[in-house]
């Protein structure tokens, strides 16, 4: 079993990127499902709740299953998945992790929720790291 990988951050747009590099470093190689999933419940993170919120990205990788997790201070801007129509311009990013993921959700607590996503297994080249802050 790998350590999980752990970054505590502020959130902006520019950690989008950072936390796209750190898991790649973190898999060893390409990831870009889990890179995908990871923009997007970050991305949510600063397009709903504002820039420079302190958020915490963990992965943790057991048997064949990666498991993602945003957690930020706000219980209760909770995700909806929606259909988007043709036309609009927003609305896909949950959509998207459905169908990429084996399952996600939320869970609520009393500092904050955690959105979370399950992936199958990263590749047999991934290497242990620990916690991490990336600097926002």
């Amino acid at each position: 079993m790998r350590s999980p990988l752990t970054l505590h951050l502020l959130a902006t747009p520019k950690d989008v990127s950072e936390v796209r590099r750190a898991l790649r470093a973190y898999v060893g190689g390409p990831c870009a499902d889990l890179q995908l999933c990871a923009s997007e419940l970050l991305g949510n993170v600063v397009r709903h709740l504002g820039e420079g919120l302190p958020v915490t990205v963990r992965v943790a990788c057991e048997g064949d299953r990666t498991r993602l997790e945003v957690t930020d201070p706000d219980p209760r801007a909770l995700p909806v998945l929606c259909r988007a129509a043709a036309d609009d311009e927003t609305g896909r990013g949950l959509a998207l992790l459905d169908a990429l993921t084996l399952r996600w959700g939320v869970e609520q607590g009393p500092g904050g929720k955690t959105v979370w996503c399950e992936l199958g297994g990263i590749p047999a080249g991934s290497r242990a790291m620990g916690v991490g802050v990336i600097a926002g």
